[in-house]
């Protein structure tokens, strides 16, 4: 898809959404399963079935990205995304763009050795680079549209309310995450 395709794409969506707000809501799903060991597969839409798989540290083959690689993952694609879609709505050529995500994991949490330290991410950081003959200025401009618009940046930057249950052997329904999750507050 071009800049010009692209641009086209999203006003025609922005028209249908102004028009019908209800067409704005979307709904995503994904399917897990446990495979064995420490490898999970997942299902969205009818793509390709995603393998997820740990480090041999943490008893896997390394055989595919782990869920924190994920996350990682989600994050960079989401912002260079959203990079492109409003550089071609903003009239902004886009020459290059490329991001660099890290974070920082302290096991302690994760093996529920220190009650202190939580078990997810402590912290991430990302780098975008960008290549435009496009002035400082209008890159600045698109630089704060993309950070106040990115979905998983805002996702993981904001209190989201997560809930969960657990069905056990196909009868018991136990809320225990969701329960969880509250309990941290």
């Amino acid at each position: 898809m071009s800049q010009q395709s692209v641009k086209a794409a999203i006003q025609q969506t922005a028209a249908a959404v102004e028009a019908d707000a209800s067409a704005g809501k979307v709904k995503y799903q994904a399917t897990t399963k446990w495979e064995g060991d420490v490898r999970c597969t997942a299902k969205v839409r009818d793509f390709e079935t995603m393998t997820i798989d740990e480090p041999a540290a943490f008893g896997g083959g390394d055989e595919a990205m782990s869920p924190a690689d994920v996350v990682l993952v989600a994050l960079g694609t989401c912002q260079e995304i959203m990079y492109a879609a409003l550089a071609s709505a903003m009239d902004i050529q886009l020459d290059e763009c490329k991001v660099d995500v890290t974070a920082d994991l302290d096991l302690k949490g994760l093996m529920g050795m220190d009650a202190d330290v939580p078990p997810g991410l402590l912290a991430m950081d990302y780098h975008v680079h960008l290549k435009s003959p496009a002035s400082d200025e209008e890159l600045k401009n698109l630089i704060d549209v993309v950070e106040r618009q990115c979905p998983l940046l805002d996702t993981l930057t904001r209190d989201v309310k997560v809930t969960g249950k657990v069905n056990i052997n196909d009868r018991v329904e136990y809320v225990g995450a969701g329960s969880y999750l509250a309990q941290r507050g």
